[in-house]
Formats: C-alpha cells, sequence, structure tokens
C-alpha cells in the first residue's frame, strides 16, 4: 500500500516536473526567441508590413482598402460608398458576401466561391465593367480583367499595370496634375515578377496612391 501511494506521489512529481520544464521552453522561452528573431531580422514583416505616411500608419501592404469620398452620405443607385475620383481604386472585393460584412471590412477574408458560368457572377462582371469605364472615361473593351474580378481573399492590396495606367489620366485631371507625371508614378511603383518568373507584374495600390498625394501637395 505504501509503496503504491510513493509510487504515485513519484508519477504525479515526474509530471508536474515535466509540465513546468515544457511550459518554460516551449511557452516563454520559445516565444521570446522567436519574437526576437522576427524583430530583429524581419522587423517591418513581423509587425504587419506597415505603411507610414507623414509618420502615421495608414495601412498595410498586404492588406487592400477602399478610397471612397469623405462623404458618407454620398452613395450609388446600390447603397454603395462612390469612389474618390483623386485616388487609384483596387480590385472589386467579394469578401463578406456570405457573412455579415461589407467590403474591404477586415472581418473575414474570402472570396463569392461563385463559379466561372455562373449568372450571378457574369452579371456583377458586366455592371463592374460598365461602372469601371464610365468612371475612367474609356470603352469597355479596354477594361482589365482585374479591374471586374475579386481576388480569391477579397483584400487583394495589387493591381495589375494595365488597371493603374488605365486610371491615370482620371487621377491626373482629379488632382489637377500632368498625366505624364502620374503616368510616371505608376511606373516607378510597377514590382515585377519575384525572381524574375514568379507571378506577375503588380502596383500596390496604397504607396501608389501616397505618392499621388504627395506629389498633387507639391
Amino acid at each position: 500500500m505504501n509503496n503504491s501511494v510513493r509510487g504515485t506521489a513519484r508519477l504525479v512529481g515526474a509530471g508536474f516536473r515535466a509540465l513546468l520544464v515544457l511550459t518554460l521552453v516551449c511557452g516563454v522561452a520559445y516565444p521570446l526567441v522567436v519574437t526576437g528573431i522576427a524583430q530583429a531580422a524581419f522587423h517591418a514583416q513581423a509587425n504587419g508590413s506597415e505603411v507610414k505616411a507623414h509618420g502615421k500608419v495608414v495601412g498595410s501592404e498586404l492588406i487592400g482598402q477602399t478610397y471612397n469620398l469623405d462623404k458618407p452620405a454620398e452613395k450609388d443607385k446600390d447603397g454603395n460608398p462612390l469612389p474618390d475620383p483623386r485616388y487609384f481604386q483596387p480590385r472589386p472585393s467579394a469578401a463578406g458576401t456570405n457573412v455579415y460584412n461589407t467590403q474591404y471590412k477586415i472581418v473575414v477574408s474570402g472570396a463569392s466561391n461563385l463559379a466561372a458560368d455562373s449568372e450571378v457572377l457574369l452579371r456583377a462582371v458586366k455592371d463592374r465593367r460598365a461602372r469601371v469605364a464610365e468612371f475612367n472615361g474609356v470603352p469597355p473593351a479596354a477594361v482589365p480583367v482585374d479591374a471586374v474580378t475579386a481576388s480569391a481573399s477579397g483584400v487583394d492590396p495589387d493591381i495589375s499595370p494595365a488597371y493603374a495606367r488605365l486610371q491615370a489620366a482620371r487621377v491626373a485631371k482629379a488632382n489637377g496634375l500632368p498625366e505624364d507625371r502620374v503616368r510616371k508614378l505608376v511606373e516607378d511603383h510597377t514590382d515585377g515578377r519575384i525572381l524574375g518568373f514568379l507571378g506577375e507584374p503588380h502596383v500596390n495600390v496604397l504607396k501608389l496612391n501616397i505618392a499621388v498625394r504627395e506629389l498633387a501637395a507639391h
């Protein structure tokens, strides 16, 4: 009987010591080491890839956002906020179409899950093409595919160089800037393929809009 009690006590003691050691190693030491390495070697990424303007955080280069008119009462016929003509506009977002959310409100992330032959998707694409063409003063045939289709995440921060160039004239006019200066900003903010062959050339909308604001301010 006494041997059984002593054996049980030893097992409990060993389990407690193992729990304590593993808690210190896995719950304290390891997170501190990983956090220290991340902050030292990948400071920007570890802190959310923040983008700052005039010392203030205005977003993340990894997450898209809207650029609408300042007056919330100004909405289109469907009740959506009107886009601000002074800024380059991102891709449309389908995030939140299946749950309670609105476009680019970072509550959820995801796509519409509509098939390529979905009548709902086809109507949405046709409607988006007409709106983008009218907003930018171009024929519908000139609108690139990323201007009318949402990304898989619903919060894509980038657009194609073609979509950025399409918007350049409208942005230049709305800001009272020479169009060639705005087009130069687009070229300067176009990132190529990773390692020369991965992905597609793209333009970060937030960084480009910051550059437009700085140019307009001067």
